[in-house]
């Protein structure tokens, strides 16, 4: 979107609430985000319910835009942002919003991402133990809820595409016994640890905090294969992740999810296309 256009957008809160609309209902009239009847009719408080399941809503009920409490304007200023890649502490002064409103908009965009990801069911069932916020956990006593605190994954890029694939199988203390006693090479940027080739993948990554023995990781003398590569997915990533200020364990697919959306689709208009994803229906996490 240019810089014309997307002024027209966000020139006043009526304008930027049609954009949005129009994003939430491409075929123009609202549908009902529970069971997407089309039979839905306006009451006299101007809120829609539906014909067939009787679910009574507003146009962003249910949807990543209706969490935060951001203005339309707001949030059209805050998506140009996001594509421009500014962090939270420079976004902050220039939307005349707190830190934490922003930081906390930008998690929600972050989480709309990941949930239109190819591997979103995955990411999102309870037995991945990743605790993304989406919604809340199940009872701890679940058996599928165990807490994945560090999640490792694997990242192979083919093609010019870069797929970034949850291991549930495994662990981080896995990896660094396979560093101590089997020479896999591993390279630590902070609290970000990846390794060299492993199997089919380029590398495993994992976030890292006091929990972990990253001290004795053993990289001494070593490079992993993906810092070999120009051009490739983890020369655009690891710039960018060396902005991100305290990434954590918990935090750290999100990002991920987020990067690998960039390097995808680097050559593409990406404000239209995050906007679609702010405007997408909140998936409900699989219990089975």
């Amino acid at each position: 979107m240019d810089l014309v256009e997307f002024e027209r957008h966000v020139r006043n809160e009526p304008a930027a609430r049609r954009y949005l609309l129009k994003r939430c209902f491409p075929g123009g009239d609202p549908i009902c985000p529970r069971c997407a009847c089309e039979k839905v009719y306006r009451l006299a408080d101007q809120r829609l319910r539906c014909g067939g399941c009787r679910y009574t809503f507003h146009e962003f009920s249910r949807r990543f835009l209706n969490r935060g409490g951001l203005s339309c304007r707001d949030w059209l200023r805050l998506l140009k942002l996001f594509e421009l890649e500014l962090t939270a502490n420079r976004m902050a002064p220039e939307l005349r919003l707190s830190y934490n409103t922003v930081y906390k908009a930008m998690t929600t965009l972050r989480l709309s991402i990941l949930a239109g990801a190819l591997d979103a069911m995955q990411l999102m069932h309870v037995s991945s133990g990743l605790d993304l916020g989406l919604c809340e956990r199940p009872a701890a006593d679940d058996s599928h809820a165990a807490l994945n605190r560090y999640p490792v994954f694997g990242i192979i890029e083919k093609n010019g595409w870069v797929f970034i694939d949850l291991l549930p199988q495994v662990q981080a203390e896995t990896v660094l016994h396979f560093n101590l006693h089997f020479s896999l090479k591993l390279t630590r940027m902070g609290s970000i640890i990846y390794t060299d080739r492993y199997q089919r993948y380029d590398a495993l990554m994992f976030c890292g905090d006091d929990g972990l023995p990253l001290n004795y990781v053993n990289i001494r003398g070593r490079s992993a294969y993906v810092d070999s590569l120009s051009g490739s997915f983890w020369s655009f990533a690891r710039a960018r992740l060396r902005r991100f200020n305290g990434v954590t364990p918990r935090r750290f697919p999100l990002y991920l999810k987020e990067l690998e959306f960039r390097y995808n689709h680097r050559s593409d208009d990406l404000f239209p296309l995050l906007a679609d994803r702010l405007c997408a229906l909140v998936p409900e996490q699989t219990q089975s």
